[in-house]
This record gives structure tokens, sequence and C-alpha cells, in this order.
């Protein structure tokens, strides 16, 4: 129920109480109970007409709370009893003022009304004066303690619905910044799997095509058909990384006997696409957590990819190697090198640093005309 309703009720209340009041007291005469109950219409009147429209105009309110000010100190002019209006007219000033401090001045006023009322109807005697100073005194003393109590509620109130409104917009834009980073992170993690993978698989099957080709071309049926052999097998591994990433299981190298044997598989399969000769020294080896033989996997396909691509080389070695301060996966080539300071146009060493940032790890690369060193090091505290 809005302030309007429970505050006109309360209103209509009070003005049959004192009502009753008024026509009950037979220690006043009738003219006192005619100006006391004109004032009791004027006060009931007053909210009808302007009270209920005073929380929306300030106007409004200042000019109500100047009406309630007069017509309560003229209730108690005519008969002391009416000062029970009091206990409706202090909340209803604090309630329609728009600062405190208006709220203290009609307060204030109102007291000086009820207390004018007051030596009006009993006059300047002492036990008069005492009277109404205590009474005026206590009620503007309770009413300013509690309406600044309730003013101090409200306050922090209102401070704590902003944070609460400030939170929420804050969670709502955490959230967004979340999802837009996991999707970026996931977009990201997607292309270096794409890149590492698949990207890499079709570019084995574009060679062994073009080698297919010649073979054919120079009437080699049986070296042509080797390598028609060699592009489905290569075609098959792309298929099957592709339904592991799809599915977003390990990679099809890993097939639970370790990435000891996952690297020996992988050089075999270089050495058949690229005739680059593909040594392994990854023996004896410690378990280490799936994500870490993942990271080593790609790694090394990255490396070998741009041997493949770039160092015209002829030997190729893997070696792993795990000591106090972590893991170390080199591939060493004999190629033509290359400058490493140089900058850069694609995805592969960027890649690899990325997904060896993951892991906290890191990518060095030693480069000279005799052949080119990547290495990747992961840190011993993530091996387990």
């Amino acid at each position: 129920m809005g302030f309007v309703r429970w505050m006109s009720i309360a209103v209509i209340a009070t003005t049959a109480v004192m009502a009753v009041l008024i026509v009950g007291s037979g220690g006043y005469g009738s003219g006192s109970r005619l100006g006391a109950g004109a004032a009791l219409a004027a006060f009931t009147l007053a909210w009808f007409t302007l009270g209920i429209r005073a929380r929306d105009n300030s106007t409004i309110a200042a000019v109500y709370v100047g009406v309630l000010v007069v017509t309560v100190g003229a209730a108690v002019a005519f008969m002391p009893v009416m000062a029970t209006l009091q206990s409706l007219a202090y909340p209803l000033v604090w309630v329609l003022a728009e600062r405190t401090r208006n709220a203290i001045i009609g307060n204030v006023a109102l007291a000086l009304s009820v207390g004018v009322g007051f030596l009006i109807t009993m006059g300047l005697s002492a036990d008069a004066l005492l009277y109404t100073t205590t009474i005026v005194t206590l009620s503007l003393l309770f009413s300013l303690a509690l309406g600044l109590w309730i003013t101090q509620i409200s306050t922090l109130s209102d401070q704590r619905h902003d944070l609460v409104l400030e939170l929420q917009s804050t969670r709502d834009e955490l959230a967004a910044i979340s999802r837009d980073a996991g999707v970026s992170s996931e977009r990201e993690r997607l292309a270096r799997e794409i890149h590492d993978t698949i990207a890499q698989d079709l570019t084995g099957l574009v060679l062994v095509a073009q080698r297919a080709r010649r073979e054919l071309d120079n009437h080699h049926p049986a070296a042509a058909a080797e390598q028609l052999e060699l592009i489905e097998d290569s075609a098959r591994a792309a298929l099957a990384e592709a339904r592991a990433l799809v599915t977003a299981s390990a990679p099809v190298g890993l097939t639970g006997d370790g990435i000891s044997s996952a690297l020996h598989r992988l050089a075999e399969r270089y050495t058949r696409e690229t005739q680059l000769t593909v040594t392994v020294d990854a023996e004896h080896l410690p378990a280490i957590e799936r994500e870490t033989e993942v990271v080593v996997l790609r790694c090394a396909q990255e490396a070998l990819a741009n041997v493949r691509k770039h160092a015209s080389a002829t030997r190729a070695t893997i070696s792993v190697s795990v000591d106090d301060s972590g893991l170390t996966v080199s591939v060493t080539d004999d190629g033509v090198g290359f400058d490493p300071a140089t900058s850069r146009t694609g995805f592969g060493l960027e890649g690899m640093s990325e997904r060896l940032a993951l892991v906290n790890g890191r990518l060095d690369v030693d480069s000279s005309g005799a052949g080119t060193t990547v290495r990747a090091t992961i840190p011993k505290e993530v091996l387990a």
C-alpha cells in the first residue's frame, strides 16, 4: 500500500479520534469545541487538498507544512488536548521536507505554534509556562531525534540500494567481459589446434600429392601408388584430428602409451611424407600430465612443420629431457637457418609461444647457417 493511502487512513483515524474527544470534552465551552472542530476540519481538508500532492511538488509541500503548523497551533489554542495532533504532524513534516534542514525548521515552527496555542488557552502563569515549555521541548526533541535517526537510516538504505545497483551493473559488466574473454580464448585455442593439426596435415597432403603427380609424370606407377597410400593415411590422420578437435578429446597421436611413442610416430610420419630423416631421443621419461604431453607434441609438430617449409634440411632430431628445472623439448635441423630477430609473418612460433605461456613455459630459438634449434621449456611444477 502506498504512502498516500497509508497517510490518508492515518489522517481519517486521527480525525475520528479527535472528533470524539472534542464532542466528549464537557470541560470546555461550546465556542472552544467549535473552534477546535473547525481547526480539525481544516487539518483534515488540508491533507486531502494539498498533502496528497505534496510529495511530488516542493512548493505545495511548503504550503501544506505552513497550513499544518497553523491548524495544529489553532486547535491547541482552543483545546490543549488537540496537541495530540503532533503525533501525526511531526512525521508529516519529516516526510514531506525536501532536505533535513527544512524538516528541522518545520519541526521548530510546529513546536512554537503548539507552544503559542498552549499559552493562549492556559495563560501566562508560571505553571502554564513550565507545562508548556516541558511539553513542547520534549515533543520537539523526540521528533528531532526520531526524525534524524530515520533520515540516517533512509540515507544508508539509499546508499546501499545504489551500491547494490552498482554491484549488479559491475557484475553484469564482468560477466560480459568474462564471456568475451572466454570466446576470445576459445577462438585462440581453436586457431592453435587447427594450425598445429589440420593445417599441417593438409600441407603434408599437398606435398605428397605433388610428389605423386611427379611419379605419374615420370611413369613410375609403383612409386605413385606408394604416395597415394601415404595420401590416404595422411587424410585419415587429418580426419581423426578434426574429429578429436570437434569432440575436444586428446590428440590422436597420444594413444595412452606416452609422449615418447607419440613422438616416434610423428617422426616416422614426417620421414615418410618429406623424405626428411627425423630421429627421436625421448627415452625413459617420467610420467607427465596429459595436458603437458599435448603441449610437447604440438611444439614438436609445429617445429617439424617449420623445418619442412623453410629449412631445406636433410635431417632433424627431436630431443626431450627432464631435469631439476623442468622438461625441455628441442627440435634441431641441419637446414639453412634464419635470423630469429627478424619479424615473422607466420603463426607457428607465435602460436608455440602462446601455447607454452599457458603452462608458464618459454620458447627459445637458436639459428645459424648450420641449422636451427627450437627449444620449448616447461617448468617442473606443472609436469606432475
